[in-house]
């Protein structure tokens, strides 16, 4: 068994059992073996195997499938997640997480555990059909610096708006700090944007950080819609993963959802430990109910390389039960000149993230430029 390529997580998976590959350091110095049996117990049990009834080895406690030199796959009974989100990544990443020099390198979920997740409430498809944007990527951008007013943030937003662009989120640093309140900034903002939609022919919409308490979280996404916001960034490795669902199933919510990878760098970045990229920012994001995912691009700010980034991508969109397939989006500092590069590598199931690029020189004809070049795809 060699390490495998990432593979459809939903597609020919035993149908009782969700089936983990993960791949162990070397450099440990502990046998596959051991490790495994390690594993096995631990994301179950976490309890001496041979002091468990028998009942219980036979039929909760993770079964290995297979070793192949540092490659070993386990399999879990559906049983042990309870059927929800929260317990299937505890044991999909729990105790795990604790190891020295193990990676999850692929996942197959059986369509029986598939069809208890609702997914994306809009996708790919209910995205595109919002913004009227039936084949081009979609535009997104940020509204940057921390520091500025909420009435100097709108003015940005104003700009974005009347240039066309479809999404203009919020920072992911933008909290409620004393020179731009939550509510203050969402308010403003949201009228801002939305008188400027009224009077356009191209929709735009404003999307605020739930960057709150988690005690507040419900309210305030409630509270972003009735002021007008049109979409929401949420940063499920701060807030929970269990919580991006909350919002996704809320039917009174009712609005498109942004990833944020904020808190989840840690989880991909060593190549000897965590989980792989695309499971992490493509598949768990599906199951949650992310619409769109943000992810570092290659070539950019942070680390990530072109074959894990296309991962990602992959990952979003292919088939996963019934649940909807969603947008890419790499982004940390992207320039315009990275856009056709960028649509060759992804495609135009893409929604493109440029921010502080846009102010380099002037804001509006740089906004208009990018906007007008996507609208001629």
């Amino acid at each position: 068994m060699s390490a495998p390529e990432p593979t459809n997580p939903g597609e020919g998976a035993d149908s009782t059992r969700i089936v983990v590959t993960y791949r162990i350091d070397p450099g440990i110095g502990v046998e596959p073996q051991a490790v495994a049996e390690a594993i096995r117990a631990e994301q179950t049990i976490e309890f001496p195997f041979d002091l468990a009834p028998t009942w219980i080895q036979n039929e909760v406690v993770g079964r290995i499938e297979g070793i192949d030199q540092q490659v070993v796959q386990i399999s879990y009974p559906l049983g042990v997640t309870g059927g929800g989100l929260v317990q299937f990544l505890n044991v999909l990443w729990g105790n795990v997480s604790l190891l020295n020099g193990v990676r999850i390198v692929d996942l197959q979920l059986p369509a029986a555990f598939l069809a208890g997740f609702s997914g994306p409430r809009f996708g790919i498809s209910g995205v595109r059909s919002l913004f009227n944007a039936p084949t081009r990527p979609l535009l997104c951008t940020a509204l940057k610096p921390m520091g500025l007013s909420p009435k100097e943030l709108g003015a940005t937003a104003v700009t974005l708006a009347r240039a066309g662009f479809d999404m203009i989120k919020d920072d992911h640093g933008l909290a409620s700090q004393p020179w731009a309140p939550w509510a203050e900034r969402v308010q403003t903002i949201s009228r801002l944007v939305c008188e400027i939609d009224a009077s356009s022919d191209h929709h735009s919409v404003y999307m605020p950080a739930l960057n709150v308490p988690a005690d507040q979280l419900v309210e305030a996404a409630h509270q972003a819609k009735e002021w007008g916001a049109g979409a929401l960034l949420v940063l499920p490795g701060l807030t929970g993963f269990d919580s991006l669902r909350v919002l996704a199933e809320d039917s009174e919510l009712n609005l498109p959802i942004m990833s944020h990878p904020s808190f989840l760098g840690s989880t991909v970045v060593n190549p000897q430990q965590g989980i792989s990229h695309g499971i992490v920012f493509g598949t768990i994001m599906r199951l949650a109910g992310a619409d769109i995912s943000i992810f570092p691009n290659y070539g950019g700010r942070f680390s990530f390389s072109q074959q894990q980034c296309e991962e990602i991508a992959q990952a979003c969109a292919v088939p996963l039960g019934e649940l909807a397939p969603i947008f890419p989006s790499p982004g940390g500092g992207m320039t315009l000149d990275r856009v056709p590069e960028m649509i060759e590598v992804y495609g135009n199931d893409l929604t493109l993230l440029i921010g502080g690029a846009l102010h380099r020189g002037d804001l509006s004809i740089n906004a208009q430029r990018l906007v007008d070049a996507v609208a001629s795809l």
